[in-house]
Formats: structure tokens, sequence, C-alpha cells
């Protein structure tokens, strides 16, 4: 396999995981365990299922700002070793879109002590995966290596802050790597394409309107100063959080950590001020056309942020009406219309807002408005009644068991703690919000949809036929 052929393999797996944001994977997760029907821990408290979960976590920060959570587990003789910067594609200007997931790339160039033949070599040799990932909020880098083996990652991950290698020909190499990737991801994707409109939709003045990819001409148009200031502004100990957990001797880290970043003085204090979007006053709508054999629609709604008490209702919402079988959209357009191959839903909740999405793909032949009018038929029966009993508790169960089956693993462990601090402000979050997804009525699931999910504020994409179907001529309505 070519060196290019190599990068490309790494990165589109970075791509998948931008989406692994917290509250998306344990809705993902969710919708998947409703598929196959999964309900352990059915009947267990949110307070018994948060004592399920609760870690013996150290938190510390070193004199420069650095955060440090250590979690010791000795089940495996293996430790994961998380690096997150609170960096992500929201913090990106106009014209220099893609910057934080291009630096993402740069940090695998490696620098003088450790090139990036030296990184891949060293880690392999010593039985060890890495990888990294970027979303709107943030950028993390990830290692899982043998117990014994924490000295060789923590230098690594201290040289790299500091002492990156800015090179013009291996710049201009990933470049066309990531050039490549957004052809593939998104160019040349349904889903991407639809991904990429629907958040230039919903979103009009707020960062989250571009692509954590960033546009190409963006990406062509990058140049050395602006991936030396980006560097210099975001990649500093006190915009990072270092999380450990596994098998391995916090003493011995904590001397480790303080011996190789330490030193390392802190960057300047970054302010953060991102524009408010306005309040949306009519329905938006997108059609693009590809070479498909059906349509594929969405119908987004901007919610809220992550700190906002009402996501847990919109998750349980989301349950409700679109995860797995026995979910309201599947029974009503898969199993009674027959007019979709498959529907689904999601509240993806971010740092600073979020969208409310219901995504679905058409059989040939279906005409997207009728899909369109029965999805707006059951989101108006979400705002003028409310869920069942067991609606309520099937997707209760199917949250919260998702929720303790993501902490199962060391590698699970350490991303759900390093999200938790990074975008919450503490990972002690992660030990509270069971009890709350518990307490969710149904009179407040109501109260979300009619909040939330009113026509006016409703965003449409569909991704249509390039040949051989008209545009739809009018709006569906509710019914």
């Amino acid at each position: 396999m070519s060196i290019f052929a190599q990068k490309l393999r790494r990165c589109l797996w970075g791509l998948t995981c931008l989406q692994m944001w917290f509250w998306f994977f344990i809705s993902a997760t969710a919708w998947a365990q409703a598929q196959n029907g999964s309900s352990s821990q059915v009947g267990l408290s949110g307070a018994e299922l948060a004592q399920m979960i609760r870690l013996n976590v150290e938190r510390y920060t070193l004199s420069n700002g650095m955060t440090v959570l250590l979690h010791e587990d000795h089940s495996a003789p293996i430790f994961t070793y998380h690096q997150w910067y609170r960096v992500g594609s929201r913090d990106e200007e106009p014209g220099r879109t893609g910057l934080a997931h291009f630096f993402e790339h740069l940090m695998f160039k490696g620098t003088p002590r450790y090139g990036s033949r030296e990184l891949d070599r060293l880690i392999q040799a010593n039985g060890g995966t890495y990888n990294a990932f970027t979303s709107k909020d943030v950028t993390a880098y990830h290692t899982t290596l043998p117990a014994g083996k924490l000295e060789l990652i923590i230098d690594i991950e201290a040289d790299r802050m500091r002492n990156l290698i800015f090179d013009e020909d291996e710049i201009a190499s990933e470049r066309e790597v990531v050039k490549e990737e957004r052809r593939q991801r998104v160019e040349d994707s349904v889903l991407g394409s639809l991904s990429e409109a629907l958040w230039r939709t919903v979103f009009r003045v707020h960062p989250y309107r571009w692509p954590v990819i960033g546009y190409m001409a963006d990406l062509e148009a990058a140049t050395m100063e602006d991936l030396k200031a980006f560097y210099r502004r975001f990649y500093a100990p006190n915009n990072s959080v270092v999380v450990i957990s596994g098998s391995f001797n916090s003493r011995q880290a904590k001397g480790l950590i303080e011996r190789h970043f330490g030193s390392i003085p802190a960057g300047e204090p970054i302010e953060r001020v991102y524009p408010e979007e306005p309040a949306q006053s009519g329905q938006r709508s997108l059609s693009l056309r590809r070479d498909v054999q059906s349509p594929t629609v969405a119908v987004a709604f901007r919610t809220t942020d992550v700190m906002d008490p009402d996501i847990f209702a919109l998750d349980i919402l989301a349950g409700v009406l679109g995860w797995g079988d026995s979910s309201r959209l599947h029974r009503r357009l898969v199993r009674r219309e027959q007019t979709v191959t498959s529907i689904s839903a999601s509240s993806q909740n971010l740092a600073s807002s979020g969208v409310f999405q219901i995504t679905a793909h058409l059989k040939p032949g279906v005409n997207s408005e009728q899909v369109l009018r029965s999805i707006y038929g059951e989101i108006y029966r979400a705002r003028n009644s409310r869920v069942s009993e067991d609606e309520l508790e099937r997707v209760k169960n199917q949250l919260m068991k998702s929720y303790v089956d993501a902490m199962k693993t060391i590698e699970g462990k350490a991303r759900v703690l390093a999200y938790a601090e990074v975008v919450y402000g503490s990972y002690t979050r992660i030990f509270e919000d069971l009890a709350r997804f518990a307490e969710v009525t149904a009179e407040q699931v109501q109260e979300v949809a009619e909040k939330y999910l009113q026509p006016h504020q409703r965003s449409v994409i569909q991704v249509l036929p390039r040949a051989g179907a008209a545009a739809p001529s009018s709006p569906a309505e509710e019914s």
C-alpha cells in the first residue's frame, strides 16, 4: 500500500470519528440497541445505574494550566492515553475553514526527534495503536499501548505540543490527502453532501455552518503562517486535557507528566466569542441533485447546547420518533406506508448549539413530499400529545444501557471522561446524567417538541436523482 493510501485510510477513519462527540455516540448506540431489542438493566433506577459507572478519578492541574485525569483500571494489561485540545472547526474563520482538521493531520508529521515514520514505527513496535479525530468543538489524539509503555507516549505528546515540524513539502502532501478525503467523504457521498448542506442551512451565522473538513478553496488557501499561528494559539498546555485510563501507576504517571509537560509555558488566554445565531422565522429548503436511484431527505431543527437541561428530553424524543423498529417513524413509514427503506432521528447537542435531525432513505419511485407529510405528521403528534409510558420507559432503558455500555472498555472510559471535562467543564457530569434521564417525564418530552420542532423552525434538505425527477412543486404540510 502506498504512503498516500495509508494516510488516506487513516484520515478516513478519523473522519468517521468526527461524529463521536458524546451525546451523538450515546444516541447512536441506543439506536443500535433498539434495532436488536436489547433491554438489559431494565428496572434499575438512574441512581443505581450511575453507581455502576462511578469511577475513581484523580483530577489535577499543572502550573501551566494543563488538566490531567487519571483512572487506574488493572482489568487488562493495557492503557489508553488521550490528549484533547479545546479547538474545533467553530474556532476557525471564514476563508480558512478546515484548519482544525488539517492541523490534526500535521500533528502526525512529527518533530525533529520523532518524525512521522518514527512515530509509526515506535507505536507499532511497542504493540500499540494510535489515531485522532476532529469535531466542531474539539480535537483529540488517542493511543492504546501495553502496560509499562506510558513514558513513550507522554514524551511523544509533550514533544509535538511544542516542537512540531512545519515543512513545505510535507504540508503540500498532506493538503492533497485532506482534499481527497473531502472528495470521498463529502462530494462523492450522499450522506456527506446532505450533512454539509444541512448544517449550512440550519446555521447562517454561527461557525457550525461550515464543515469540519472545510471547503476545498479554503484548504487550497491555507498558508504556512496560517498553520503556525493556529499552532501557537491552540496547541498549548492550558488549552489541553490529558486522560489516562487503564493499567498504570498514578504516582509514576504524575511524575512523568510533570517531567515532560511541566516546563512547557502556558499559551495566551483564548477569548472565544461566537456570533449568536438569529431566530429562524420560516422554513428553509435546499435540494441537491446527485446520481442516485432514489431520494434521501432530512428534516432538521436548531435546538440547544449541551449545558441546557432540555437535552435529556430531546434525546428521549429522538428515541420515541426514530430509534429502531418500534419507533413511531419506522412503524409508520417503513411498515405501514412502505415508502422508505430506513428512517432515523437524532439529537446532536454541541458546546454552542444543537440540531434535531430526522433522515429518511426513500424507496425508488416514491415522491419525497409524501414522505415529508408523514414525518411532519409524527412531529405534530409529538407536539400535541404526550408519549406513552411504555414508549418513555423503553427509550430510557435504551439510553441508560448505552450510557453504561459506552464505559465498559478502558478506551471508552477515557473518551467519555475527556469529552465531559473538555465540553462540560467537569468529568463529574457523567455521574449525574443517568439520574437526569431517569427523571424525564412525558410532559417534558412534549414541551421540548413544542419548543423546538415548530414548522417555521425546520430546515428541509433533499438529495434527489439528477435526471428524471422534478423538484418538489409545493411544500408538504403536517397531517
